[in-house]
């Protein structure tokens, strides 16, 4: 979409509190829908070129930094959801890595994201993201939090929409002064208050529903008396308590006393706070007393007990700011109280000014994970930090390091976050940046990988060059057995002997996958000192990696070197870690491999195996799958003859997965059904909208459907959602069948489809087709299908079967196509008339 066609831009200082109400509620609806932990709204800004942050949740803006202003044309999710005009969905880290690497580098954190348009018809407003905490436990947005997030976005969208019609919403330059929108997440209070006003004289007693609410009484059966209140007090407190009141309504100061209320056999304390209202002028006055009651439950409490431990607890605001510090802390830190309050740890102190103590910040923020790091306190002291963040913020403890530390430890060196902030356990010393830098590039390659055979020329590729071996041999656990899947290096047949190993043998792979824990052998001689009698299969030196992923047994990767070799306890490390890398990619592959197999023939089996031979038309048809991700979608083509008339259909079902091919499998023999019982054009597609909402109410789908009847060339069309249809003239001009349509199947039951009609002349070429045949980044859906249309002018062919691969030629050779493609040709070719 070209910047002339952007609606408006982010506005400045808002003037607008409309517009305000809606991007606040937009993203608090957002996060709440998705169960994400932060939320932010992009508009684009008065010149097109930027997407400038208008509203945040969750995340203060003063932590993106550098992202409150994003380019258009950036490869970063928010702009490629406003450029496609479609979902951006991220499950975690890996695809986060895989997909936007630049992103990851920038955020190298563990979260998910999920970024959506928000638009009103043609009209692209900007973006909205939500993020969340990546983990085993969850594997992205479901379907139902996708439509809920996608609707929270087409709301705001159309307020947007409205406020411009209605010149609510202010336009214009100036977007560097933009102020965004900082809506909290919201949690359960911890502090309850209550308002009364009590006659003493009377005994009468005005309560609030939250002040009955501590004292354990419903509302609606409190009887404004006092005397009730006072029965939910412990009667030790009772003497003392009106005693207090009477002498602060006599002298006329504050009243301020804590009381025992009962609760189901235990006591809560509270805190009860009056004064006697200033009204000379009427004297009943002086006899009542107004105020609050204050439940802070556990908190003061847990406040006190804070303040009683030797170690440094503090509470930061969701922007870093020192909120609370324990009086260890001050003593820890040698810093007064009011020199912390109020500022981030790493502008109150010196020593904390290192970058790499606020990225371990960011970190927690973003992440929503706990992170623990060391800090050297000048001179020669070290303290480790813990972070534990939260909607409201974060909590904080340090504490002493009790052990020597290593010298290479540098600035922000993690640690375990569960350690205790008593006794921290043994703190690793720094990788090197060689040893880091393996462990990446292995990553990088095992993200990209997909398939078992691309994860086992990666680890090929990666491991041998990188540790100087020269062997390896990778085996997965199969019915309790071990099962050669690849080898490098090894002479062919070699290891035929191992197949089927059980795991219960004694073999040092055997030994270390049981036991979970590496096995390095520097030599031939202490490999048979241990298991006598092993085939020897020409190395010298070997690392037997166990595989084990989510705390089950994947397999086992063995690496092998010619010469006797040593394993330095950093390599030792470093093949450690690298083991995890492999197990987890090997099974998320192993598991894509079987889905695949299943999805393949399930796409085979519900795409028609031929097509029917008709007279006076020529039809072709073509599918091609995705070549990222599961390799199948939703998109099916077929053509169904009529008697005199013949149907053709194209349709896309949204998804990319097993789901999605079901239910494109379902729709296509409903529109069979519907066309063989003769319903008209506009009443096949409103019963099939009917159809999906009852299979699936969180699935979408488009199609465009024709009738056409070759006796007079009449083509009858409706289309819900999908793109218009072209047609190739005698001449070779090319059309855009731009033809009114309606909305995408599954949104609404009682949805109208309009009719278009037209008649083809002979020798003319009707193009139906799915968007994965047309979608470009950066670029605009309408600049794609007239890309699509000079195409089809311009591609020559002896035949449709050479026009339907020609227009394909591209796809075929693109090798990160995200979408599936499904294309139909008929050719209008009617005999000659005798």
């Amino acid at each position: 979409m070209g910047a002339a066609s952007y609606p408006f831009g982010a506005a400045s200082v808002s003037e607008s509190p409309e517009r305000d109400d809606a991007l606040a509620g937009a993203v608090t609806r957002a996060v709440e829908v998705t169960g994400a932990h932060a939320g932010s709204v992009f508009l684009v800004s008065s010149d097109g070129r930027s997407l400038v942050l208008t509203a945040a949740a969750g995340t203060p803006p003063s932590l993106l930094g550098g992202w409150r202003r994003i380019p258009v044309n950036s490869h970063i999710p928010v702009a490629e959801a406003f450029r496609s005009g479609r979902m951006v969905h991220l499950t975690d880290a890996d695809e986060t890595m895989r997909r936007f690497p630049q992103l990851a580098v920038a955020l190298p954190y563990a979260f998910g994201s999920a970024s959506v348009p928000v638009r009103a018809g043609k009209d692209s407003f900007g973006a909205m993201a939500v993020v969340w905490t990546a983990g085993r436990e969850r594997a992205g947005l479901s379907k139902t939090q996708r439509r809920l997030l996608r609707s929270a976005a087409d709301r705001l969208g159309a307020t947007l929409a409205e406020l411009r019609a209605r010149q609510a919403l202010g336009v214009g330059a100036g977007d560097a002064r933009t102020v965004p929108v900082v809506v909290p997440v919201l949690s359960a209070p911890v502090i309850r208050v209550g308002l009364f006003d009590w006659n003493l004289e009377t005994g009468a007693l005005t309560a609030d529903d939250e002040l009955c609410a501590i004292f354990g009484i419903a509302p609606r059966e409190f009887d404004g008396r006092a005397a009730t209140l006072a029965a939910r007090i412990d009667p030790a407190d009772l003497a003392g308590f009106r005693s207090a009141a009477r002498t602060a309504v006599e002298e006329g100061h504050v009243f301020a006393h804590c009381l025992r209320v009962r609760d189901d056999g235990a006591h809560r304390i509270v805190e009860l706070w009056g004064r006697v209202p200033e009204s000379p002028d009427d004297p009943r006055v002086s006899s009542h007393l107004v105020g609050a009651v204050l439940d802070s439950g556990t908190g003061m409490a847990a406040v006190a007990a804070i303040e009683r431990l030797s170690d440094g607890f503090f509470a930061l605001s969701p922007d870093g700011q020192v909120t609370y510090a324990n009086h260890s802390l001050e003593q820890l830190l040698r810093v007064r109280h009011d020199e912390l309050l109020g500022r981030r740890l790493w502008d109150a102190l010196p020593w904390l000014a290192d970058p790499a103590y606020e990225d371990r910040y960011r970190a927690a923020v973003v992440s929503q994970q706990p992170v623990s790091f060391l800090v050297r306190r000048p001179p020669d002291e070290w303290l480790v930090f813990s972070l534990h963040p939260g909607a409201q913020g974060m909590t904080g403890w340090a504490a002493p390091v009790r052990q020597p530390v290593p010298a290479e430890t540098g600035p922000g060196t993690p640690v375990a976050a569960e350690d205790s902030p008593v006794s921290p356990s043994p703190l690793p010393a720094r990788p090197r940046l060689g040893a880091l830098y393996r462990v990446l590039q292995l990553g990088s390659a095992l993200t990209e990988a997909v398939t078992v055979h691309e994860v086992c020329d990666a680890v090929a590729e990666q491991l041998l060059p990188a540790f100087g071996g020269q062997k390896l041999a990778i085996s997965v656990v199969e019915e309790q057995g071990l099962h050669l899947l690849a080898q490098r290096g090894h002479p062919e047949g070699s290891l035929t002997w191992f197949e089927g190993t059980p795991l219960h043998a004694r073999l040092p792979m055997t030994d270390a996958l049981t036991s979970g824990a590496p096995l390095f052998v520097e030599s031939r001689q202490k490999l048979l000192e241990t298991y006598p009698g092993l085939p020897a299969d020409g190395a010298a030196a070997w690392a037997f990696l166990p595989l084990i992923a989510s705390d089950r047994p994947v397999g086992v990767c063995v690496l092998g070197f010619d010469d006797a070799h040593r394993f330095p306890d950093e390599e030792r490390g470093v093949l450690t870690a690298l083991g995890g890398l492999i197990a987890q990619a090997l099974e998320r592959a192993r598991l894509y491999d079987a889905e695949f197999a299943l999805a393949r023939g399930l796409q085979t089996a519900l795409l028609p195996q031929r097509l029917p031979t008709l007279p006076d038309i020529r039809v072709t048809g073509r599918y091609l799958p995705g070549t990222r991700g599961m390799d199948i979608g939703g998109d099916w083509y077929d053509v169904i003859p009529t008697g005199e008339e013949v149907a053709l259909i194209v349709g896309d079902v949204e998804g990319h997965n097993v789901a999605a091919a079901a239910t494109m499998g379902q729709l296509r023999s409903a529109v069979r059904a519907f066309v063989t019982a003769g319903h008209e054009p506009g009443d096949v597609i409103v019963s099939t909208n009917r159809l999906l909402l009852d299979l699936d109410p969180e699935l979408l789908a488009s199609c465009c459907y024709v009738r056409f009847h070759p006796g007079s060339g009449i083509a009858r069309m409706v289309r819900a959602g999908h793109c218009p249809p072209l047609l190739r003239l005698p001449d070779g001009r090319t059309e855009v069948l731009d033809f009114p349509g309606g909305p995408l199947l599954g949104v609404e039951g009682t949805s109208d489809y309009p009719e278009a009609e037209l008649r083809l002349p002979p020798g003319a070429v009707l193009a139906l087709y799915t968007d994965g045949l047309i979608e470009r980044r950066e670029a605009d859906i309408g600049s794609d299908i007239d890309r699509l249309r000079a195409s089809l002018a311009h591609t020559s062919g002896d035949s449709l079967e050479d026009l339907a691969d020609g227009l394909l030629r591209e796809a075929r050779q693109s090798p990160d196509r995200a979408d599936d493609i499904a294309l139909l040709l008929t050719e209008y070719a009617p005999s000659p008339a005798l």
